[in-house]
This record gives C-alpha cells, structure tokens and sequence, in this order.
C-alpha cells in the first residue's frame, strides 16, 4: 500500500493511554472470554539496501514502531541505531498483545539517526516506512515489504522485513551471561572490541538472531553484560535446537571481523552448567584451513545460566485467583441535589446516570472473576445518619459489619436506597478509602498465595481535595495486591486527576517515594458518553491484567494450583 510520512513522530512514549498501552484495544470482554491477553507476538526486523543519507559514511538506522490508536499513530517502541549499515539486521525485539477479533494497524518507520534525540525529527533522515497490520504479519509468519517515503513514491530498492513468533501461555525467559578470554586481537595499534551475538538455526536451516550484546572496548578477555531472552526465542521452546553463537571485533563503519564461531544447544549450556564445563573455543574456520598449529581465536565462557518461569493472568485466575470488585462513590454536595434531574446522583427510570453506567459497565467484567459474587459498596464524602457526621469510608447499606452486596444489582438497590438518606457534603477525601482496601489486601498478602486481588473502582464528579495522602495511600497499595480505577464523572476539569495516573511518569508520594508498580487507572466517563458499555470497560480494565501478574511476579507467588505438564514443560524451573 502507499505510504504517506506524515509530521516528526513524536517522542517515544511506551505507555499510551488505554489501550494503546498494551498495544491496541483490549478484546471485548465477555463471561465466554476472559479478559486477558490470550496471545502475545515477538516481531523482528531487517533492512535491505537502505538509502545512504551520510555523505562520508553510510546511514545509520534505527526503527521505529507505531500503532494506530483512535485514529492518531503513536509511537510505542523503538529499535537500537546501528552504525554505518544499509543492511541492517536488527537485534532489538518488539512484542505486541495480538487480538484475532481486532484490526491492529502497525507502522514502521526507518530513519538515519543522529543521536537519540534526533530519530524521527527531520524528513531528510526518514528512509523510508511500510504499513500493515498484527494479523498480516501473523498469518504470513514472514512479511516482506518496500518501503515508501513521501507521498507513495518508492525508496529506490528498500525493502523491510518484519517475521513473526507467538509466545506461548506456558513460556518462560533464560538469563544469561558470557564473557570470553585471550581472543585474537584484529586491531592494529589497540585491541580488539567484542561483541557477541547468537543466532538460532529454524528448521529451514536459516538463521535468526536472537540476542547481541553490547561492544567492550579495546579488551581481550571481555565480560559482557548479564541478559534475559524468552525461552521462544533462544530455542522455539526445544532444548535441542542447533544455536550459533558469533564473536566479532566492532567496526564503527560496519565493517566488522569475525573473530570466531562455535555452536551449542541450550540443552548442553544447562548441563554444562551443572558439571562446571562452561566454555566453547572460538573457532575461525578459515584459520583452522590454513594454520598448521592454529587452536582457537579465544574461548567463550558461560559465567551463569538462570532459567525463570514466567506466569499469565489466565494461570492466576484459572488456579483459583479471586478478584474481590470493591466500588467506592462520590456523595459530595458538587453532585448535586439528588432530587433535582440536573444532579450528577438523580435517578431517572428510563435512563440510569453517569454513575450508574460506569459502575455497572465495570461491575459486570468484574464479577466474572468472584466467585461468592459479593461486592464491597462503599461512599464518601456525605453526612450518614443516625448522627449525619461527614463521612469518607461508609457502607452504603449501611452495615458497617458487613459492606458486601449481592452480586452487582445488589450494589444498585444499596446506591438507590441510600440516597434518600444521606446529605451531600464533602470535601472528596479518597485516601481513607483505598487505605481500607490496602488493610484487606495487607492481611491476603500475608497468606503468600495468588488466591484473592483486590480491584477498586472509585466513581468521582471532581479532583480529590487530599492529593497528597491519596498519593501516599498509591503508593503503598502498590506493594500490595490492588489495582485502582478512577472514573471522572460528569464535565469537570480532571487534569489534575491524571497525576495519579501513571501513563504519564512515575508516581511519587510527597516524600518522594516511587510506586513500586503502576496500578492506577484514570478515566473521564464523558469520553465514553456516546459508546457501548463495553468500551469503558475495555480501556479502565485493559491493563489489570498486566498489574495482576506483575504483582505476584514481584512476590514470586505462582499460580496455586500448578498447571498440567505442557511438551516444554522440561525447561521450566522456580524462580
């Protein structure tokens, strides 16, 4: 299809609201499909015969990934530059969230880089870009493309080419660390600069780099960095599959040596772990051909080996994980009157209010995942008798024994029959509500299980008036089983609100403190005003998912119930 380059892409940013943050919407929920990532993709690309854009070297690429989202393409990833190369393979890995029942457009525009503050900033260094989509490149496996400057027209013979792996449920990550000794020095007035990389051989026969590590300046005998990759990556998942692993002398013109080549298995890196045999020679083949006493170029060690199993939201849920859904509401006198139809809280039977949209579009998701179908309903910031004392964490039914509801109608009787009996007043307070749910999720913590995961929905007209304390509040919940859902209601200005959001940077507390995880979610209802109830649901729910594993990948608490023995189950171990 033609291309069109459009303005500077705009700065890399990972995390884009909603959806875009997981790499396009999230699938519509539903009780038959869990909401959950069910696949996620591993993309890999290279370049032929790039334009040359240098006038005394050649270009020095860099790629950058783009999706669509709610029409506007966003930059989600970028690739490493690699120096003086119109050839380039690239080592860096874009993983994608793949939805069968979504149209995921992606872009991949290819500049000559100047520096990291300068890719995608000047149309005289964009060498060109290609479109298509998640489904095209998973379906193919292996997608070759020309690429397209401005307005259609052919970047002379540029080609770009994206291939494809899905990553199973049950897969997992190896960490890995290498460094080699006495490797033959190429250079003529300095050492040698070495850098590793290590291929794996597919069953065509054909090459796939897998990893490459950083250049070590002007040394012999380098250590180079520790690295992780997917155990789909190193090997498919099959131990004994050939891998190829290369040592090189960097070039800063791309002209780099070979200094040698072994091969192995992951199969025989594990086992040579465990016999303290971890070292290959470094052969030249060449050398070995035409050097009567020639030994080795050097030799390669495997300083460690670790071999990581890596969980889903589906193994959580489907070992017996709750979601416990606790609803927090606004009753705050900005609302105001309930008895007037104006009120944010007015109850209209042809047709429920803001709050009740959100709460039920959320609700319903939720309950999926509970099994008792009791939900905690909690208000905030109104006079509750029998003393109309302004309260900040009160039952909405009342029962201050006992704040659950039966099943998310039960949280609509409980809203309905106590607004009549309270006073709206303020300010919005919200800390002391998720302080409530952090105390229940702190003794669930201490049972040091994946059985029970706290979601708290809070329903709110305006800014919380407590900023500071509801950050210090974030902050510890984030060391706890919990995810926070903020839902704006009504047309106040909620820019503040997106503070507490982490999409735009790292939460802090007044002290300074960080989040340890980003588990606030911040979202205006008046954006989903005119869309079904699913969309809401969709983006202030999208990434519970992720937090749900990050959490118990914090804690190392794997799934209760293990899973059934899978073909690469032999490559599993604990953390």
């Amino acid at each position: 299809m033609p291309f069109t380059h459009g303005a500077a892409c705009p700065p890399s940013r990972l995390a884009a609201p909603c959806a875009a943050a997981t790499m396009g919407e999230a699938p519509e929920p539903s009780s038959q499909a869990p909401l959950a990532v069910l696949s996620k993709v591993e993309l890999r690309v290279s370049c032929k015969h790039l334009l040359d854009r240098d006038t005394l070297n050649k270009s020095d690429p860099c790629v950058l990934l783009l999706m669509q989202s709610q029409g506007q393409w966003v930059e989600v990833d970028r690739s490493e530059v690699i120096k003086s190369n119109l050839n380039p393979v690239f080592a860096k890995i874009f993983t994608v969230d793949y939805y069968f029942e979504e149209v995921q457009k992606l872009r991949f525009e290819v500049y000559d880089s100047h520096g990291h503050a300068g890719v995608g900033t000047h149309d005289d260094d964009f060498l060109g870009g290609m479109e298509c989509t998640v489904g095209q490149i998973v379906a193919q496996k292996r997608v070759t493309k020309p690429l397209f400057l401005k307005y259609g027209k052919f970047a002379g013979k540029s080609t770009i080419t994206v291939i494809s792996e899905e990553i199973s449920g049950n897969n997992g990550y190896v960490e890995l660390a290498f460094r080699a000794k006495k490797l033959d020095d190429k250079d003529l007035f300095s050492k040698s600069d070495p850098f590793l990389e290590i291929y794996r051989i597919d069953d065509d026969r054909s090459e796939q780099l897998v990893y490459r590590t950083e250049v070590v300046k002007n040394n012999l005998s380098p250590i180079w960095e520790p690295f992780k990759v997917s155990l789909n990556s190193l090997c498919s998942c099959e131990e004994k599959r050939k891998l190829r692993c290369v040592v090189w002398d960097y070039d800063s013109r791309g002209k780099h040596d070979f200094i040698g080549e072994f091969f192995t298995t992951f199969e025989e890196m594990q086992k040579a772990m465990g016999e303290n045999k971890v070292q290959w020679e470094c052969m030249n083949p060449k050398y070995k051909i035409k050097k009567r006493n020639y030994k080795n170029s050097g030799v390669v060690v495997l300083l460690d080996l670790k071999i990581h199993r890596v969980y889903s939201f589906l193994d959580y849920i489907m070992g017996g994980c709750q979601i416990h859904f606790t609803v927090a509401i606004d009753f705050t006198a900005s609302n105001g009157d309930p008895r007037n139809s104006c009120s944010l809280h007015y109850i209209n039977p042809y047709q429920p209010n803001e709050y009740l949209k959100a709460l039920v579009a959320v609700g319903e998701i939720c309950q999926d995942y509970d099994s008792d179908k009791k939900f905690s309903a909690l208000g905030f910031g109104a006079r509750i008798p029998p003393k109309y004392e302004v309260s900040h964490d009160f039952a909405i039914n009342f029962n201050p024994d006992n704040d659950e509801c039966e099943g998310i109608q039960g949280v609509v009787e409980s809203y309905q029959s106590c607004l009549p009996k309270i006073q709206l007043y303020g300010p919005t307070n919200v800390a002391p509500i998720i302080s409530k749910v952090a105390r229940v999720a702190a003794d669930e913590e201490r049972t040091k299980e994946a059985s029970q995961y706290f979601i708290l929905l809070i329903l709110t007209d305006g800014v919380v008036t407590d900023m500071a304390d509801t950050r210090e509040a974030i902050v510890r919940a984030s060391y706890l089983p919990m995810s926070i859902i903020i839902v704006g209601v009504g047309n106040a200005d909620f820019t503040d609100m997106q503070i507490l959001d982490g999409d735009d940077g790292v939460l802090r507390s007044p002290r300074g403190e960080p989040v340890l995880r980003d588990i606030v979610q911040f979202v205006p209802f008046r954006e989903f005003k005119n869309a079904s109830p699913t969309a809401l649901a969709k983006c202030v729910l999208a990434e519970v998912p992720k937090q749900v594993v990050e959490y118990y990948s914090y804690k190392a608490f794997p799934p209760r119930c293990p899973q059934p023995d899978t073909p690469d189950s032999s490559l599993s171990s604990p953390q």
